[in-house]
């Protein structure tokens, strides 16, 4: 009786351990971070055993893919951006939330308190993640500004030796262009919000990444064409991969 009830303890050992791998391996390794597709804005990256969650604005079903976060990023006040329910289940208490003054408003009291408040230009950081606040926004007379001006953040990573770019809802400013030393920028492209695949190409190409993911890219007429996405920036810049990743499972 004992050697079986040992067999399946094992055997439950096992399938555990299994599963924890499997989580593990869902983090895709890219330019020396982990990366998780979860949607839209929504992802996470793998650094150092931390595990830094951006924008979690997704359905209930989705919320069971989100790693528990040791630092949140939010960049904008709409709906795909600010969740607070989900930030609410996602139990942060005492987890730093990094955003704007504009999204700082809008949350909870429950969680105002863990809020990092970041402007545009400003630097901080935060056990040993460095980050910078850089503008996003639609640029005047192109089309309705869907976003101003200084409302929302762009964000630049220090991991390590590795800076990470994450575009929020932005059209292909000059702040934009003029980055530098981006090992891995995540750019959006939707309209009628953001910037067509040509304008990301374009904005990609002036800044030279080492690697891009297009993400944020189903818009108010289905899903921007991140394949031509890849073609125009490979095109213009053989050196920069392009990776695509699925954000609409």
């Amino acid at each position: 009786m004992k050697k079986n009830t040992v067999i399946v303890l094992l055997i439950m050992l096992s399938a555990y351990s299994q599963m924890t791998v499997a989580q593990t391996d869902k983090f895709i390794p890219v330019q020396g971070v982990g990366v998780l597709p979860v949607y839209h804005a929504t992802l996470e990256l793998k650094w150092n055993g931390k595990v830094i969650l951006f924008d979690p604005s997704v359905d209930d079903k989705l919320i069971k893919d989100i790693r528990k976060p040791d630092i949140v990023f939010l960049t904008d006040i709409h709906a795909d951006h600010l969740n607070p329910d989900n930030l609410n289940k996602l139990g942060l208490t005492g987890t730093p939330i990094v955003a704007p003054q504009a999204v700082a408003d809008k949350l909870p009291d429950s969680l105002k308190k863990n809020v990092i408040v970041i402007a545009n230009g400003e630097k901080k950081e935060w056990n040993g993640i460095g980050f910078e606040a850089v503008p996003m926004y639609n640029l005047p007379g192109a089309r309705e500004a869907y976003h101003t001006r200084g409302r929302g953040n762009g964000y630049v990573l220090t991991l390590g030796s590795k800076r990470i770019y994450i575009s929020g809802d932005t059209e292909d400013i000059p702040e934009m262009r003029a980055l530098k030393k981006i090992d891995l920028a995540f750019i959006c492209m939707n309209l009628p919000y953001t910037m067509t695949v040509e304008q990301a190409a374009g904005g990609v190409a002036a800044f030279k990444p080492k690697e891009v993911i297009p993400y944020h890219y189903r818009g108010g007429s289905g899903f921007s064409d991140i394949k031509k996405f890849q073609q125009l920036v490979v095109q213009s810049d053989p050196g920069i991969t392009v990776r695509l990743l699925n954000f609409y499972p």
